[in-house]
């Protein structure tokens, strides 16, 4: 282009100007990430708390088995920034030495006078300096000499003082010169055949190498990093059983195809599994090695199940050939078991939406959920949950039961007066002792509180077939700083129970109650028991002792029977102002049936007096609609604020359902001695219909409980108006069965409420004949008109 003149700039300042801003993009965030700090205080009071127990300290010691390429890491890590700050200094310092090249040309700077200097003293300025720098003499300088020269003719030459004045430059307008930041030595043709081989191997042989790996590697792989013929193979096997029991469910895991050599090569198959592997095979009564399912009776099938297995009776191994492998089965299988609880819930949805024929029962969901905690606590199914803990064997769980404890679970271990508890575990050292408490002092103790509602409708009332969303709130404490002696915690709205055994015992006994005592309602005065036959006595422990039901179940009974009246009574009051409304003219014919209504439905005489009372209140009902009809007007002008207040819920919830996605994957670190890796708590969160046996919403896995969270669940109420109960159901997926925790909640589903037509939609009666009669009267005009132009 014209007027412009490019160059590689290699000895200015624009070459190190970009290296200069593009190292210390680099340089300050790695700095900050990767710069090694020290520990807090809290680490190190958490160090302190640690447990000491013979496989705690195992696993630590493999653990630090890597520290030492951990700590040359750091420092070479440190000393690698350490030269990145010393050669951004170096080039710091190299940018302030470089002089500017492009600087605005003087001419009173060049003869060194000042701006108000007249012509005599420039003149003599510049003979004074042509004899110092002129070429002839001693002291000369031709360049310095054709500066002064050019400044002289500036200050003195109409035409160059003018060319100076506008362009800045007493020759005029010269060309604009723009530096290139690349060094000069790319562009020599000395080297222009190296550059094009470096081109042409990172751009057509590298980059196509690297992008080729990577796609064939993920094309294998979900988005768990899970194998995607081992995706396939779980769908295969829980749509063939849908009931699965959990030895069938540790089956399927050790089929999983991460441990195949010929699909993954990281698994390592040794000569010496020939002989070790049947050893261990007789030591396992549960292996069904006998099963001819492909691939359950695969050679690695098998290895993988008897590993899992052995892991869950905590055998010893050879460390050198089957405990490597067991560690890193067990290292993939949480993931493995995420996969499946995933491929569970849509198995679950595609049999909602018609598209299966049958769906997974609720019991293979926790089943899976079970084995995850069986993995990371090595435990057996029917293992005693106080095996979680440090130093506890089965020779002192003798102690746990006799006649004056029955201490089954860890909240019951943990409630317990320290003294007696102490007095339990004498046989223990004080060390030892100290272990237990610490780790019960890290375990979780989650409260639930429960909120159902349906987020669309302004009377938060549940329809047939309407979207409830049931909102969860968890809050995290530790087990020893809670109350464990609280076994359930009720509200208006819902009943929760820690265990979820008993809240199947619990869910049983209601039923029989009921039963009972439907049959003692529904049994006439005459129809008295005979003398022969025995009266209906309730089941209980032995000695025909009875538990006792809490009062607060009554209450929350009451409170439920009370809260449903009400209920009913305003959807019928609402009812009726839709029928005066719309049917104004047969008034006394709808009285007639809301009478015979009133008298068939009413529970009590009080019902039957207020609803009695209707034909009364009609005057004034109808004066109530009125002024609804006004109101409805009068709201549709503020509709544009309701919009608005809807848009910022709807985003309000699309934050809360998004707010899981985007957090950090980090909780409470598990005890988990016989797990290889360090383990997070994280749980699982979802609606279940225990009657039916059906999975209502898919888990959701919560991954960063600290202290609180917030999830919603949400699905779609029954098509049929009825009273459901549903159960909200949270489990770990790294602690036994001690900390799931189950809620149940009741759903009082209405029918759905037929579609209104907006207000302004709304035609009076004289309107209408108006619009036909205008019709009609137009109609009539073109016939007329259309009649003067045949004339």
């Amino acid at each position: 282009m014209a007027g412009m003149q490019f160059e590689y700039d290699e000895e200015g300042g624009t070459f190190y100007y970009f290296l200069l801003s593009f190292w210390s993009l680099v340089l300050i965030p790695a700095t900050y990430y990767l710069w090694p700090r020290k520990k807090t205080k809290d680490e190190q009071e958490k160090q302190k708390k640690l447990c000491n127990c013979e496989p705690c300290q195992t696993k630590r010691k493999i653990l630090k088995a890597r520290e030492p390429w951990i700590k040359a890491k750091e420092k070479s890590i440190q000393v690698g920034l350490i030269f990145g700050w010393v050669i951004f200094l170096l080039l710091a310092y190299k940018v302030s030495k470089i002089q500017m090249d492009y600087v605005e040309y003087d001419p009173f700077l060049e003869l060194e006078v000042d701006r108000g200097a007249s012509a005599a003293e420039i003149k003599r300025a510049y003979r004074k300096l042509s004899l110092i720098y002129h070429p002839d003499k001693e002291t000369g300088n031709a360049k310095k000499f054709m500066r002064i020269a050019k400044a002289y003719a500036a200050l003195t030459d109409e035409e160059s003082k003018k060319n100076w004045e506008e362009f800045g430059n007493p020759d005029g307008p010269g060309a604009t010169r723009f530096g290139i930041a690349l060094p000069k030595w790319i562009v020599e043709r000395e080297n222009s055949m190296w550059v094009l081989a470096v081109y042409l191997l990172v751009f057509m042989i590298v980059m196509p190498v690297v992008v080729g790996a990577w796609w064939y590697r993920s094309i294998k792989f979900s988005g768990d990093q899970v194998l995607l013929d081992t995706t396939r193979l779980y769908w295969y096997f829980f749509n063939k059983t849908p009931n699965m029991i959990l030895k069938r469910a540790v089956m399927i895991l050790g089929a999983s195809f991460e441990f195949d050599k010929f699909h993954n090569s990281e698994v390592m198959e040794r000569p010496s599994d020939n002989e070790e592997i049947p050893i261990l095979m007789k030591a396992l009564p549960n292996l069904q090695e006998k099963n001819k399912e492909r691939p359950l009776c695969f050679p690695y099938s098998v290895k993988a199940r008897a590993l899992v297995l052995a892991h869950c009776q905590r055998l010893d191994l050879p460390p050198d050939s089957l405990e490597m492998d067991k560690q890193y089965i067990l290292k993939k299988s949480p993931h493995l078991i995420n996969e499946m609880v995933n491929i569970c819930a849509h198995q679950v949805a595609m049999a909602m939406a018609g598209r299966m024929h049958q769906a997974p029962r609720l019991e293979t969901m926790e089943n899976l959920m079970k084995l995850s905690q069986m993995i990371i606590q090595a435990v057996e199914e029917k293992s005693s949950p106080l095996q979680q803990l440090p130093h506890i064997n089965s020779e002192l769980l003798r102690h746990f039961v006799s006649r004056k404890r029955n201490i089954r679970g860890l909240r019951d271990f943990v409630a317990m007066e320290d003294s007696d508890r102490r007095a339990m575990l004498r046989s223990l050292s004080d060390q030892e002792y100290t272990d237990i408490m610490n780790v019960c002092s890290i375990m979780p103790h989650v409260e639930m509180n429960i909120r159902s509602e349906v987020l669309d409708d302004d009377d938060n009332t549940i329809t047939a077939g309407s979207i409830v969303t049931v909102t969860v709130k968890l809050t995290r404490t530790n087990m020893l700083g809670s109350d464990p002696s609280e076994q359930t915690t009720e509200t208006a709205d819902h009943k929760e129970i820690e265990p979820a055994k008993e809240d199947e015992e619990n869910e049983e006994k209601n039923e029989e109650d009921e039963n009972e005592a439907k049959q003692v309602a529904n049994a006439s005065p005459h129809n008295k028991p005979k003398a022969w036959e025995k009266p209906v006595k309730k089941k209980g422990k032995k000695g025909g002792k009875q538990k006792k039901k809490p009062k607060q179940a009554y209450q929350w009974k009451a409170v439920a029977e009370a809260k449903a009246d009400a209920h009913n009574a305003a959807a019928k009051t609402k009812s009726e102002l839709r029928t005066s409304k719309s049917e104004g003219e047969h008034d006394n014919e709808d009285e007639e049936e809301r009478d015979r209504e009133v008298k068939e439905d009413a529970d009590t005489e009080d019902e039957e007096r207020e609803k009695g009372d209707n034909s009364e209140t009609d005057e004034k009902e109808e004066k109530e609609t009125k002024k609804q009809v006004k109101r409805t007007h009068k709201s549709s002008e503020g509709e544009g604020e309701k919009e608005e207040e809807d848009w910022s819920k709807f985003q309000e919830e699309s934050r809360k359902e998004n707010s899981l996605e985007t957090k950090v994957k980090e909780s409470h670190v598990v005890h988990c001695p016989y797990f290889p890796l360090e383990k997070q708590e994280w749980w699982w969160l979802y609606v279940a219909d225990r009657k039916r046996h059906q999975l209502i919403t898919a888990p959701v896995q919560i991954c960063s409980l600290k202290k609180e969270e917030e999830v919603q669940l949400k699905f779609s109420a029954p098509p049929k108006p009825s009273i459901y109960q549903y159960s909200v159901i949270l489990r770990s997926d790294s602690y036994f069965l001690d900390f799931d925790r189950i809620a149940t909640i009741k759903l009082d589903v209405k029918e759905a409420k037929p579609l209104e037509d907006h207000p302004q939609w709304d035609i009076s009666d004289d309107e209408e004949q108006q619009n036909e009669d205008g019709d009609e009267t137009e109609e009539d005009s073109d016939y007329s008109s259309e009649d003067d132009d045949s004339d």
